[in-house]
């Protein structure tokens, strides 16, 4: 991992290439996704049947950052008294087919709607379980497999998942609220910030950029720690870095790390802690000042961070997951920066996953 020299200010030229374009077009896609949200009488009838005890459980599935960004939706439907659980597609239809019944109702993430896990998931399922998709492809196998379907609206997409991942969570997001049954105009309205807020950050990138890439100088070893909902920007962020700038990055809880890894603090590791909500916030701020006073490096991602790439508007808990992906898309840039490499060029990966 060669360090641009120039630390003052790193060429941001050689990072200005497609993948940007999509994290720069973030709130336009968060608009068009927004706008196209709206239920359906599918979807109204898996709500009702829900209610009505006609389901034991809603298993939760995607792949990579499509898995991630189910952790707010599993804990809003677990906080309404459904019982609730995620699990990767893979493992799902190899080790876990057993859910597959009609006292079961699916609810399967794919931005592509085409990957091999989702195909295997069409193949064993054969209509036992309801589905519901939610996917930015609508003619894809997964929408042909499925009950109902929820899109997205990201566009296309060069490569690392950025403005799919983010609409994914707001869809995922509103679809917790058709399923809870909640008032679908009150949710819209909460949505409504989101690609504003989104607008307003990714408009000072650049200086974000300089900023982080002086807190990563020298850095060789990345950590995202957080609860609650976002897990969701934890895990996700770690895949996004390694895919993005091929560098190592580990997403795990804020407990998990104590559990463990608090041992490899050093000059050379940041820890960057997600704030999250109220519930255990003050546990978060006492593991920043913990990695602090234990030598470490850590800066919190969260509306009171005294460092602006890592600040973000308040706008609620609904909101908050969907914005918490926000600061670590600027990482994967300014470490592309540090790198003089185009962050987000796949060499070896594809787009979409054909091999199991």
């Amino acid at each position: 991992f060669k360090v641009n020299p120039d630390l003052s200010s790193p060429d941001l030229r050689i990072i200005e290439g497609k993948y940007l374009e999509d994290i720069l077009d973030d709130p336009r896609a968060l608009q068009a996704t927004l706008e196209s949200l709206d239920s359906s009488q599918p979807l109204e009838d898996l709500s009702h049947r829900l209610a009505e005890g006609k389901f034991h459980r809603v298993v939760l599935t995607g792949m990579g950052s499509s898995f991630h960004a189910l952790h707010p939706l599993n804990l809003q439907l677990i906080s309404h008294g459904f019982t609730a659980l995620m699990a990767e597609t893979s493992e799902l239809v190899h080790y876990k087919s057993r859910f597959f019944d009609p006292k079961t109702l699916i609810i399967a993430v794919s931005q592509s709607g085409q990957s091999v896990e989702m195909i295997r998931l069409a193949e064993v399922n054969r209509t036992r379980s309801a589905v519901i998709a939610v996917t930015n492809t609508p003619h894809s196998p997964l929408v042909q497999h499925s009950t109902a379907a929820l899109f997205t609206h990201a566009g296309n997409e060069f490569s690392v998942s950025c403005k799919t991942y983010i609409t994914a969570v707001m869809a995922l997001k509103f679809l917790g609220d058709i399923l809870c049954q909640r008032d679908l105009k009150q949710s819209r309205l909460e949505l409504k910030s989101a690609p504003a807020s989104a607008g307003k950050y990714l408009s000072q990138w650049k200086d974000h950029v300089e900023v982080l890439a002086k807190k990563l100088d020298r850095i060789r070893h990345l950590f995202f720690v957080g609860r609650g909902a976002s897990l969701a920007a934890v895990g996700s962020g770690a895949l996004i870095i390694k895919e993005s700038d091929h560098f190592h990055a580990e997403g795990i809880s804020s407990a998990a790390f104590r559990h463990g890894p608090f041992e490899m603090l050093s000059d050379d590791t940041l820890v960057v802690v997600f704030s999250g909500d109220e519930k255990t916030r003050d546990l978060n701020r006492r593991l920043l000042a913990d990695i602090k006073q234990g030598g470490g490096r850590a800066e919190f991602i969260g509306e009171e961070s005294s460092v602006a790439p890592f600040r973000l508007e308040n706008h609620g808990d609904g909101i908050r997951p969907i914005l918490e992906i926000l600061p670590v898309q600027m990482i994967t840039i300014a470490l592309a920066a540090l790198a003089n490499r185009e962050a987000g060029k796949f060499e070896r990966a594809a787009k979409i996953t054909t091999t199991e």
